[in-house]
C-alpha cells in the first residue's frame, strides 16, 4: 500500500523559509512532485524530481527560491522554499508519478497523494 506523508507546513511571515518533508512508503524510486492549491483555484504544479534526483523541474514563479530534493535512503522526498511570499499560501501536496517517467506538470498524471500541508505566508 502506497502512502505519501507531507509534514513541515506553518505559517510564515513573508521572506521566511520553510521546509517540507514527504515520506513515502510502500514504493521507491518513483518521479516525484509537489503541487499546491489555493483556495478557489486549480491545483497547480511546483516542482518535480526524477528518481535519482538527476533532473528537477520549476513553475516559473518558484524558479531561485525553492528547491527540491530526495534522499531515497529515506523514502523522502524535500521542498525546500524560501523567500516566501503570501501569494505562496496554499496546500501543499506531494504525489508520485506512477510509472516513474519523465517529470511532468500535469497533475492528472500522479497516481498517489499525500493528504497535504498548510503553507501560510503572512504580508
Amino acid at each position: 500500500q502506497v502512502q505519501l506523508v507531507e509534514s513541515g507546513g506553518g505559517l510564515v511571515q513573508a521572506g521566511d523559509s520553510l521546509r517540507l518533508s514527504c515520506a513515502a512508503s510502500g514504493l521507491t524510486f518513483s518521479t516525484m512532485g509537489w503541487f499546491r492549491q489555493a483556495p478557489g483555484k486549480e491545483r497547480e504544479f511546483v516542482a518535480g524530481i526524477s528518481w535519482n534526483g538527476g533532473r528537477t523541474v520549476y513553475e516559473d514563479s518558484v524558479k531561485g527560491r525553492f528547491t527540491i530534493s530526495r534522499d531515497n535512503a529515506k523514502n523522502t522526498v524535500y521542498l525546500q522554499m524560501n523567500s516566501l511570499k503570501p501569494e505562496d499560501t496554499a496546500v501543499y501536496y506531494c504525489a508520485a508519478k506512477i510509472g516513474g517517467g519523465l517529470i511532468v506538470k500535469e497533475w492528472r498524471r500522479y497516481g498517489y497523494w499525500g493528504q497535504g500541508a498548510q503553507v501560510t505566508v503572512s504580508a
